[in-house]
């Protein structure tokens, strides 16, 4: 078993977020929008600042008030569209409950969405012609990458189909020829998840549910990257059983210290690229 860690793939990709900061002779500025207190998004703003200010891209941070109505947020949006000194705009999770995330997204500019998640940048994942991608389902290829694994044919099974990590990796993944499996709650109350899990040659959780996947159903030689983030106990876990998938797999994320480290990188990538686009005039 090898550890498929996230920090040196993303020391890499540091460097490389550098150089093209540098061609672009022109600082790029990320603008970030928050609603509301929340330590969990308090905590990610600061990992977000210090890595922007390290590759040399200036973070703008934008704090709105807890009852911030929705129209008060289009109208922030709006503006952060408007101004042409602003590269990307990311709109801080969770949002209060008078707010729907969903909606609000559609009001950022594809052009300035450093989450790729805008319907027009998901879109285009279909065709195989985006250039800015949903942060955690980039993070997730480029730790396959890592493996050198040829997904050409492979038995691909991701469990969870969610709009950030599961819908838009499957697509990711058909691009590169693999098999893919989607599932999901409904697999589960089918009783067919176990079978997927044990023919998969490479396993992509993504569910939110500490420990859901045991280990001792892990294929020999399976290659396993796990997106959950549980805290148990004050321990934080992840969605597949460790110490058990660690004895049969040929490579596992840690949790934390796999998928985590590489997310905020590739949202700081997503920026360059919008930020190299945008002076260049072309249309993502």
């Amino acid at each position: 078993m090898r550890l498929l860690e996230g920090k040196p793939i993303a020391l890499r990709i540091k460097e490389e977020i550098r150089k093209r900061v540098e061609e672009l002779r022109v600082r790029p500025v990320l603008a970030s929008i928050q609603v509301g207190d929340n330590p969990g998004a308090e905590t990610y703003v600061k990992s977000q600042r210090k890595s922007a200010e390290s590759l040399g891209i200036e973070y703008r941070f934008y704090k709105l008030s807890q009852d911030t109505k929705e129209q008060e947020l289009i109208d922030a949006i709006k503006g952060l569209n408007e101004d042409k000194a602003i590269n990307g705009i990311i709109l801080q999770m969770p949002l209060p409950e008078q707010i729907d995330y969903k909606k609000m997204s559609n009001f950022i500019s594809p052009h300035k969405d450093a989450e790729g998640m805008h319907p027009l940048n998901m879109g285009k994942i279909v065709f195989g012609k985006a250039k800015i991608l949903p942060c955690t389902a980039a993070a997730v290829m480029e730790l396959l990458r890592e493996t050198g694994i040829d997904l050409y044919g492979k038995e691909v099974v991701v469990v969870g189909h969610s709009e950030i990590v599961g819908k838009p990796l499957s697509l990711l993944l058909l691009e590169r020829f693999a098999t893919v499996t989607v599932c999901h709650i409904g697999t589960s109350q089918a009783g067919r998840l176990q079978e997927h899990i044990e023919k998969a040659e490479v396993l992509v959780v993504a569910v939110g549910k500490a420990c859901l996947i045991k280990g001792n159903l892990i294929k020999q030689g399976a290659v396993v990257i796990d997106v959950g983030i549980n805290r148990i106990n004050g321990k934080i876990v992840g969605d597949v059983e460790f110490s058990e998938a660690a004895k049969r797999a040929s490579w596992i994320t840690p949790v934390p210290g796999g998928v985590g480290p590489l997310t905020v990188i590739m949202l700081m990538r997503n920026v360059v690229e919008a930020a190299a686009l945008q002076y260049s005039n072309l249309i993502l």
